[in-house]
């Protein structure tokens, strides 16, 4: 079963509910012929022009054969912190975006909006957006923001119950709190120039006593619109989840423009079920990879999962009298890769570095190493904007078949 069925029965069900209601009026009375004509004709040119940019919008990456491909972005903000929006509007454009799992994590600490909007309750950004999501294709999962000076800075805690009883002086019992409700924690922007001047992310000697009691289980490697590889190396030699968020304040079109042109920054989850416990047992293993600008980052495990159910190859039909062979490259997936061949096979059609355009096909022309050479033939290609460590890029072999 595909996750986007999910996605597409919503959009499918707004256009049914647009052409009832155009129904509806063809039926009335004073609707003469020409106006029901002209009515049909601007409504289905109306819903193609929707169903094509709700699709437009949708984030889109293939399911693995034992798990499924989770979008999440579980660092948000609303005005119940220091946000510009009301919690429904971030419900509304994670499902725009097909954001699978979302988190509101409004600052337990900062509260700039606290005149206007006196909420007592630390819950109530969460109850407004949960209840809103009720029928709707997307998980709402309670969460909160441990804020603070440097150390130990921002930290999230997600499937948590109760945010009212984080809000502790001593930051370190805020995450025991955290911890002890079940919460999956994680270390925001840890590179923020904000708090780190030199822009590169450190362990201090608390932050390092926190990870030996367990209170991070992750960190963000991209927040926004940055990318720490500092915090990276951090992820892999700790152990630590990797992970990526939109910290969004306004309005997920002014940050970031309509997808695909742009996208938020997203965590994919691979979930082993599309429950709120299995993304959670997901966060914990750290089965994750971020999107972020048209890269992909993540640990080689996942990455080279994530990356053999998104590029495809097979064999196309040969070329006449000639020792040339022609093969189908096929994306399943919303991000452009960039490629480079460092293989034997050289490239008749395509210089080495070529580009496989998101949701596409490609005819690649390769010449044999070896001239009769009836070995299965392997393609091999370093994925550029697919980061599985500092400066390293993922490789991937793609059998094309036999000669």
């Amino acid at each position: 079963m595909d996750m986007w069925y999910g996605h597409e029965y919503h959009r499918l069900g707004l256009a049914r509910r647009d052409f009832a209601l155009q129904l509806e009026v063809m039926r009335q009375p004073t609707s003469t012929p020409w106006i029901r004509a002209i009515i049909v004709i601007f409504s289905l040119g109306t819903t193609a022009a929707q169903a094509h940019d709700e699709d437009a919008r949708v984030i889109r990456f293939p399911d693995l054969p034992t798990h499924w491909t989770l979008v999440t972005d579980l660092h948000q903000h609303t005005v119940f912190s220091d946000g510009k929006v009301w919690p429904t509007i971030r419900v509304e454009e994670g499902v725009k975006d097909g954001v699978d799992v979302m988190s509101i994590t409004e600052h337990l600490e900062y509260q700039p909006h606290r005149n206007d909007i006196p909420h007592p309750d630390r819950n109530r950004s969460y109850e407004i957006a949960r209840k809103h999501a009720e029928g709707k294709d997307i998980m709402v999962v309670h969460g909160a923001e441990i804020t603070r000076k440097m150390p130990p800075g921002h930290v999230n805690a997600v499937f948590i119950q109760d945010a009212n009883l984080l809000r502790q002086d001593d930051p370190v019992e805020a995450l025991r709190e955290a911890v002890k409700q079940g919460a999956f924690t994680f270390w925001n922007h840890p590179a923020w120039w904000a708090q780190v001047p030199s822009g590169v992310a450190e362990l201090t000697p608390m932050h390092q006593a926190m990870l030996k009691e367990g209170l991070i289980g992750g960190i963000e490697v991209v927040n926004e619109t940055t990318f720490s590889e500092a915090a990276m190396a951090i992820a892999l030699e700790h152990d630590l989840t990797i992970m990526g968020t939109s910290d969004i304040h306004g309005l997920i079109d002014w940050e970031y423009g309509e997808h695909p042109t742009t996208h938020r920054p997203v965590t994919l989850v691979f979930a082993k079920e599309r429950t709120p416990e299995a993304v959670k047992a997901a966060l914990v293993e750290g089965s994750t990879v971020v999107w972020f600008n048209n890269v992909l980052i993540g640990r080689e495990r996942w990455m080279n999962a994530l990356l053999d159910r998104c590029i495809t190859v097979k064999l196309d039909e040969p070329m006449e009298k000639s020792e040339v062979l022609q093969v189908e490259l096929a994306n399943h997936s919303d991000a452009d890769f960039m490629l480079q061949n460092v293989g034997a096979l050289r490239l008749l059609n395509l210089p080495d570095t070529f580009t496989l355009p998101a949701q596409s096909k490609l005819k690649v022309w390769v010449i044999p190493a070896t001239a009769g050479d009836a070995e299965t033939l392997v393609l091999e290609v370093e994925v550029l904007n697919a980061v599985i460590a500092p400066g390293q890029h993922a490789f991937l072999s793609l059998g094309v078949g036999e000669r």
